[in-house]
């Protein structure tokens, strides 16, 4: 989870500031964690004790209040549903939401099957459009495969083939033209480019936090992949305590 929240807390701060370049303050006092964090912990808390995801989303959403940032309209309106009316439906949204939670999906399970199983899972209580489900998956299973170290050119072509993204792009030419998007199909292969074009973890944030646009979910999304892949300095981890 770790690598996700950093990823958060070094994009909060540009999520309405874009910047565009890699050369900024990697941790500052001006950071801190948004609703991507406290949703990661929920899907990790949901995997490790078990029972209706949708329940330890609300929780999390009700009891803790995110520092920066904050969740967006139709999970409020989600979060209000449930709180005037007992009842959680999902509603059909393709927003990343659903994937910027779903790292720890990537750690939890020993196959490929299991873990789509699981982000689909994660995802439909709440974003039950098919490219919300998607997007889970792809971010999950990017996950999955980078902690058994498998080949950035397996990964690449392994989400292509699977989920119909277009991952031969870079940075550079994603950049310049990279506006706010906050679909899954807008951000979740741009935040696995971001991984893919990486040389270490904070290469990869300082990528994903590069390209503009909902810098925040990106970067959490890419820092969960990088993590698995080439894990996390001590220095970072500690300083990002802090927070």
């Amino acid at each position: 989870m770790i690598g996700s929240i950093l990823g958060d807390i070094a994009g909060s701060v540009y999520e309405f500031r874009n910047i565009k370049t890699k050369e900024f303050p990697f941790l500052t006092p001006q950071k801190g964690y948004t609703d991507d964090s406290i949703l990661t912990l929920a899907t990790a808390d949901w995997l490790l004790h078990g029972g209706d995801c949708a329940t330890y989303y609300f929780r999390y959403a009700t009891r803790y209040p995110c520092p920066l940032g904050g969740f967006g309209g139709r999970f409020r309106e989600w979060l209000r549903q449930g709180q005037q009316t007992g009842q959680l439906r999902p509603y059909g949204s393709c927003g990343n939401g659903s994937a910027m939670r779903g790292g720890p999906v990537g750690w939890a399970f020993r196959t490929e099957e299991e873990t789509l199983k699981a982000a689909r899972i994660s995802a439909a209580c709440t974003h039950n459009h098919p490219e919300g489900i998607k997007g889970a998956q792809a971010i999950a299973a990017s996950v999955f495969l980078a902690r058994q170290q498998i080949a950035k050119t397996e990964i690449r072509d392994y989400i292509e083939s699977t989920f119909d993204y277009n991952l031969h792009r870079t940075c550079d030419e994603i950049r310049p033209i990279y506006e706010f998007n906050m679909t899954c199909q807008g951000s979740c292969p741009e935040a696995i480019i971001a991984f893919l074009e990486s040389s270490d973890y904070e290469s990869a944030i300082r990528l994903a936090v590069s390209l503009g646009g909902d810098s925040d979910t990106i970067a959490c999304m890419t820092g969960g992949i990088a993590a698995a892949y080439y894990g996390i300095p001590d220095e970072i981890v500690y300083n990002a305590k802090e927070y």
